[in-house]
């Protein structure tokens, strides 16, 4: 297998480029796994499968309700200028 050339690279770069995120918008992509990662809520994608997702979507008024009343002891994260990083 050879070497890329500078512009197979160039070219790839770009591509790269125009699928980067914002910061603070949400991207979705099914992985090589076939499962659906979240892109954009922290460092690292959110990954679950089809059926995990359906779960957590069907008690999602559930997750807020409990979000709320429990707000006192959790914690909010401050993101970053530029990115979510830890």
């Amino acid at each position: 297998m050879s070497e890329p050339s500078y512009d197979e690279l160039k070219s790839e770069l770009e591509k790269i480029k125009a699928q980067k995120v914002k910061t603070g918008e949400l991207s979705f992509k099914v992985s090589e796994k076939g499962a659906v990662s979240v892109y954009g809520l922290g460092r690292f994608p959110v990954t679950l499968y089809q059926e995990q997702w359906v779960r957590l979507l069907a008690v999602g008024e559930d997750l807020k309700t409990f979000i709320k009343d429990n707000s006192a002891k959790l914690k909010v994260k401050e993101q970053a200028a530029g990115g979510g990083g830890s």
